[in-house]
């Protein structure tokens, strides 16, 4: 089923693609000037979904015109991408990362030293136009990011490469764990053993947890972001969520950043707001580290002052839609008021263990979490 759903979307896409060139196709013939749609993708065309729970990107639209001069330079890079899609990926049903994209499509123009694109940052950004432009998304284009994030569970998964499937038991992978693709909807979920999904924001404590056996013994899905989720793991994590309906835990640093890890893993991201419907998991709970749990877990001589950058991050966060609950704006107050953090590994001064057999059973059994 979901080798035939792949190939059903690719199909679509690249009808999609073909409609597009038509419609540019039609303006030159008709001596118009051929142009592109955009969605806006600023912070003011973005709004929160309190209903939804989610990040939206609102309705306003950019025109990018081919004969413009400050327009034409995007509008060649994004056909270029729309190029490279249609012929080298999807028609041969091949992926590719962004970087392959970026030197199959970097070079001079002729009778110019003009070069189609500079660096990988203006063709990464072509992309997004792309996907946002054909309302579609960055891995039904075949194009990948490079693998980031890891899991271990009692879970069995089947993974499917073009006309190849893989039956991958993510209990017998050793201290490593399961590098979490970038596209992941290939990925079906044959054996499903687990309570809940814990997600951790680093390798250290991934690694921590995975050598105490935690997820065994718990009956859980072990994850890790390696800092900012990327688009692969959210996603994974909202499949999970919406297709497994398993509770999702996160564990982040005692600071702004950690804490914004976690919104963009439960309601999506500014810059990807596009995206929300796919990759928010607004099931999703906080676990910890909290400036609460430093009183808690009587971690005071173990805490790191904030610098004036913390601080500044806090005051922003505490701004946003989604961290208004009263909840949050009583933890960030406290932050602020302390202006002290704490990373998660700071709980290996009781002893090395005890996050997992005292401060996450204690958590978990006790549901201390914040929205």
């Amino acid at each position: 089923m979901v080798e035939k759903d792949l190939k059903k979307q690719r199909e679509q896409v690249m009808k999609q693609i073909e409609a597009l060139g038509f419609q540019l196709l039609k303006e030159i013939e008709n001596k118009g000037n051929p142009h592109l749609d955009i969605p806006v993708r600023g912070s003011s065309n973005v709004s929160f979904d309190e209903k939804n729970k989610k990040i939206i990107l609102g309705d306003k639209v950019a025109h990018r015109y081919l004969f413009n001069v400050s327009h034409a330079r995007k509008f060649m890079q994004t056909m270029l991408v729309a190029s490279y899609v249609q012929k080298d990926l999807l028609k041969d049903n091949l992926t590719a990362t962004l970087r392959d994209l970026y030197y199959a499509k970097k070079r001079t123009i002729e009778g110019t030293k003009e070069e189609t694109i500079e660096e990988q940052k203006e063709s990464d950004l072509a992309i997004v136009d792309f996907e946002v432009a054909l309302e579609t998304f960055r891995e039904r284009l075949h194009l990948r990011a490079e693998p980031k994030g890891r899991m271990a569970g009692d879970v069995v998964i089947k993974d499917f490469v073009r006309d190849r499937e893989s039956v991958i038991d993510l209990s017998k992978l050793g201290s490593g764990g399961l590098a979490i693709p970038s596209i992941v909807e290939q990925i079906e979920f044959k054996k499903v053993d687990i309570d809940y999904v814990l997600v951790a924001e680093k390798n250290a404590i991934f690694d921590r947890l995975n050598e105490d056996e935690y997820w065994r013994k718990n009956k859980c899905l072990l994850m890790t972001t390696a800092g900012q989720a990327a688009r692969g793991t959210r996603r994974l994590l909202q499949r999970i969520s919406t297709e497994l309906k398993l509770p999702i835990y996160c564990l982040t640093d005692a600071d702004p950043y950690g804490w914004y890890i976690y919104s963009t893993m439960k309601y999506g991201s500014m810059a990807l707001a596009h995206e929300s419907e796919r990759l928010g998991c607004k099931e999703m709970k906080f676990l910890g580290m909290s400036i609460t749990d430093i009183e808690n877990y009587d971690l005071t001589k173990v805490t790191i002052k904030a610098k004036d950058v913390d601080i500044k991050r806090a005051e922003e966060i505490k701004g946003y839609a989604w961290f208004k609950t009263k909840e949050w704006q009583a933890e960030i107050n406290k932050f602020l008021e302390k202006k002290i953090k704490a990373e998660i590994q700071s709980l290996s001064s009781k002893n090395l263990q005890y996050i997992s057999t005292t401060y996450l059973p204690n958590k978990i059994k006790e549901q201390d979490f914040l929205p």
